[in-house]
């Protein structure tokens, strides 16, 4: 899916993006542009991670990134595709590509794709590093529109030293998600296609439907037909009409725990507290004791 970032300037020094582990002053802007990362790509504590196809990171990336895979911040023991492995794998996988606690991160997609790169994301804001972490608008395409180099060497970085400090609150469980149905306090967000909504496709799943009192918001919803990522008030819109009251907590999930990702993104964006459900309908499909709506006809 087409979803280039461009029109998410504006949200560049909102506070409510950071982790909220310090400071407003202290975070890092939610999104850079080609033009700040371009005054910035030889600070000593820039960190580059490239998100996408290896093959194309190879071919050519942005001078100085490293490249990183979902399964590098992943279990590769667990039954889930997507889940969160031992802190310690987490902490291997970072630090090799040297990130530190001091380090200022800034991820930007291969392509035009970009939950992977907010996934990666949160990822970092679970482990601390969400007050010094940022997306690129419009990631390599929108660096290479803007005359920036390209590069196919990449420079093994000196390894990092890092410190993790959890931060359980930007993600939810089976058991946090079964506790809170039904809350007011608490928007639970289905990210999938409407058909996956109502229980009309399984996609893979152990059984359609959706849990129950989730409402409806397509990750699809949130961008234009250019594929560009709606403005502030088109999106606080979006989360409003699926129940998302100003002061609730938002929870989204998707399929296997990526696609959500972009939907918390976009929760902070707009100035909600939000969690990702992990284990998404991949688990909660299993799971046969954990309850399941469809709509009726």
């Amino acid at each position: 899916m087409n979803t280039n970032l461009g029109r998410l300037a504006f949200v560049a020094g909102i506070a409510a993006a950071g982790a909220g582990v310090a400071s407003a002053q202290e975070r890092a802007p939610l999104l850079v542009n080609a033009a700040w990362l371009a005054g910035h790509l030889h600070d000593s504590n820039l960190v580059l991670l490239h998100v996408g196809d290896k093959k194309e990171f190879d071919e050519a990336h942005i001078p100085g990134a490293q490249f990183i895979s979902l399964s590098d911040i992943s279990d590769p023991n667990a039954r889930l595709r997507l889940e969160l492995p031992p802190v310690e794998r987490l902490q291997r996988a970072f630090e090799s590509r040297g990130i530190s606690n001091d380090s200022r991160i800034v991820v930007y997609p291969g392509r035009d794709w970009y939950s992977p790169s907010t996934r990666v994301i949160w990822t970092l804001t679970y482990v601390g590093l969400g007050d010094r972490v940022s997306l690129l608008e419009g990631g390599m395409p929108a660096w290479r529109h803007a005359g920036q180099p390209v590069v196919a060497d990449v420079k093994a970085p000196a390894a990092g030293h890092l410190t993790p400090q959890l931060h359980p609150e930007i993600l939810a469980d089976a058991s946090y998600v079964l506790a809170h149905l039904h809350q007011p306090a608490v928007a639970l967000l289905d990210v999938r296609s409407p058909q996956s909504y109502a229980g009309e496709e399984e996609q893979g799943m152990s059984r359609p439907g959706r849990i129950p009192g989730a409402q409806s918001l397509p990750l699809e919803a949130l961008f234009d037909d250019k594929g560009d990522l709606k403005d502030r008030a088109a999106i606080a819109e979006l989360f409003k009409r699926a129940g998302a009251k100003p002061g609730v907590e938002v929870v989204s999930y998707c399929y296997v725990g990526q696609r959500a990702t972009m939907v918390w993104f976009a929760a902070r964006v707009v100035g909600y507290d939000a969690r990702m459900y992990d284990g998404s309908w991949e688990e909660w499909s299993r799971r046969t004791e954990l309850p399941v709506e469809t709509l009726r006809k």
